[in-house]
This record gives structure tokens, sequence and C-alpha cells, in this order.
């Protein structure tokens, strides 16, 4: 039966799936939920700072009043951090509220948003949701086709998304490159760079994008509190950007849409300089124990700069769904990538010592048997 109500467009978007909770796969296949390792949506896991915690109990005495909903000290300590007025930031329930709102702030129905293959689920899901037209160029290496990117821009597109490191494929492109790219895309084309995994990335790759949103009027920089900060519960991520597209940001953006206790923690969690170290120090040694192991496997895998793994599997089209089961029935949880295009391919989170240890010996057991 045909639904009567909303447009086409958004009657024709597929539901994002995010990855299974430990207590559904308890459930469903009768495990202990103190057994199971998940490794299946790209969280710390190191969990919350206890910085943060700390923030959350101070801050429940005041959970009968709304939040402040212009969030006045995580801009200030956010406009500190990166030295930008606290104009020129937004805050978002999450960094996907961020994308969304960035599509509906600077795209109209009809017109068009360039992304590459292979990028975040949600820019699609953006673009459909407003009734745009997603130009979708093609990825070179699991990754961003820049040259293409630029060469795919129309006289009817306003937005152009670029991931950098890029989810699920963990590619990332190097700041000179990416710079010479936002220099040339047109002025009256917004360019939203995607930045959730950038506190992971070692020094030597490390870039100055909020020295380009100085620079570059039509830049956005979105950023996440829900991975290397390990707040992704609470669901809190921002914007840098220059007062004309905050602006438009702002007169979208949901009233209160960080809560008091996202806020707290996540000030606390920004002046955390040691949690962010270990963070980086606990990815860096699990990235190479599961490449170690992947080699030993003889399987391809992408070299990834954020907190996870993208693994090929199989060679047919069910090897994903199908290595994910079994491993499903042992107790880990990992992410099918089918979604996307990639069904012999898995996307592993990187996770404490024991829980990689867990993983490795649960797919070297499902790919001796299956």
């Amino acid at each position: 039966m045909t639904s009567q109500f909303g447009p086409t467009y958004v009657r024709g978007i597929a539901p994002y799936i995010a990855g299974k909770p430990i207590s559904e796969v308890a459930r469903e296949f009768g495990l202990d939920e103190t057994t199971i390792v998940k490794l299946a949506s790209n969280e710390n896991p190191l969990g919350m700072p206890e910085s943060a915690k700390q923030a959350i109990a101070l801050a429940v005495a005041e959970l009968g009043r709304y939040p402040d909903s212009n969030g006045f000290e995580l801009k200030a300590a956010l406009s500190e951090r990166y030295g930008v007025p606290p104009e020129w930031i937004t805050l978002g329930n999450g960094s996907n509220d961020i994308l969304e709102m960035a599509a509906h702030a600077f795209v109209e129905k009809g017109q068009s948003i360039v992304y590459s293959q292979y990028s975040f689920a949600v820019y699609a899901l953006a673009t459909q949701g407003l009734g745009a037209r997603a130009i979708v160029v093609p990825a070179v290496a699991y990754g961003h086709d820049l040259d293409a990117m630029l060469t795919a821009i129309e006289d009817d597109t306003r937005l152009v998304f670029v991931a950098n490191p890029n989810n699920p494929t963990g590619t990332f492109i190097d700041g000179p490159a990416l710079e010479a790219f936002i220099a040339k895309v047109p002025r009256h084309v917004a360019i939203v760079l995607d930045e959730a995994y950038t506190e992971y990335l070692s020094p030597e790759y490390r870039y100055d994008s909020i020295d380009w949103v100085r620079r570059y009027p039509n830049l956005l920089v979105s950023r996440t509190f829900s991975k290397a900060f390990g707040l992704a519960g609470l669901r809190v991520g921002f914007a840098i950007a220059q007062p004309e597209l905050t602006d438009l940001l702002n007169r979208l953006r949901q009233p209160f849409n960080v809560n008091s206790l996202a806020q707290a923690a996540a000030v606390a969690a920004l002046k955390d300089a040691a949690f962010l170290t270990e963070s980086a120090s606990v990815n860096a040694q699990g990235y190479r124990r599961l490449t170690e192991a992947f080699d030993k496997l003889g399987l391809e895998y992408v070299p990834s700069y954020g907190n996870f793994v993208m693994v090929r599997v199989g060679d047919d089209d069910s090897a994903g769904a199908r290595v994910n089961l079994e491993l499903l029935k042992q107790g880990v949880i990992v992410r099918p990538v089918g979604n996307y295009g990639l069904p012999q391919w898995l996307r592993v989170t990187i996770g404490l010592p024991a829980e990689n240890e867990a993983f490795i010996a649960a797919l070297e057991k499902t790919l001796a048997t299956v």
C-alpha cells in the first residue's frame, strides 16, 4: 500500500541503521551481556572521561530547568580553544545535527549537493530529506577524488560535503591538497568539512582547518564530542564558520538542542588533555594490533586514520553479512557496510586490548569454518 502522506523523496529514504546495541545481541543470541564486545559504532573504548562524569554530577541539580539555549559556557570554552569568536560557533545534538542543519540552511529543494562515494551515510540522507539532488562522485582508493568533485560542481550546486578522515573507509586527505580544493570551490558553494575523527590524527598529519575558516567564508568545519572525547551517549557536536553561515544555522537550530548534561560534560572533556592523549595512544596501539592480525590472515584492509579499520572478509557479495552473523553468535559486534555498496567488507572499531583480542580470535575461528 502506498502512503498518502509525505513527499515521494521522503518516502524513498532508507532509514539510518545504527550498530546493534549489546542488549539486542544478548537477547537475539542468548548471550551474557557482560561477555559481549561491541566494536561497531566508533565509540571511545575508554568511555567517558572522569572529568566529564564529575561535571555531570554537579549539573544534575539544575535539570529541572531548561538548558542554556545559547550554550554560553561551552561556546566560551570552544572560543578559547580554537581562537574564534563565539559568534562563529554553532552547537549541535551531535555533529549529525550540524550536517542536517547545513543541508537545510544552504540548499533549496531541487538544487544539488556534491559528496563522495563511500562517504558518511548522513550526507545522502540529508540530501534526500530536503528534496535536493545528489551528485555522488566515484571514489579513488575508497577515498575522495577532489579533482573529480571539483569538476562535478554544477550551476545549481550549493553544498559540498567532505569527510576527513572519511567514515566508513578511514581514508585521509593531506592538508595542502584539501586546502587547494577549498580554494577552488566557487564562493557561492558552501563546504562542510566533517572532521569527526580529527583528534585521532598523529601530529605529522595535522593541519589548521580553523585558520582556513578565517580565510574562506564559505567553509564550515564540523566536529563532535562523540569519538575521541568519549561523549557519544550525550550527543554534542559543534560547527565553526564565519557569521554569514552560522547565522543561517542558528535560524534553523532547534531551541535547547544540546542538553545541560551534555554541555557541562563537553566543557570538561574539552579541557581534559590527558584523556585525549590516552585515547589517541590506545587507538594507535589497537590499530597496529588489528592490522598485524589482518596481515597474518591475508586480509585486505584500507589504511585508516580514524578509530576503526575497514577489512575485506571475502570475495562474494554475501561475505560481509555472513561473517558478521558468525561474529555476532560469538558475542562480537562489528559493522557491515553493505549499505555503502561494500558487501564484502566489515568496519571494525578499535577497542581496548582485550576487546581487540576477542575480535581477532572470533574472526580467526569464523574464517576457518565459514
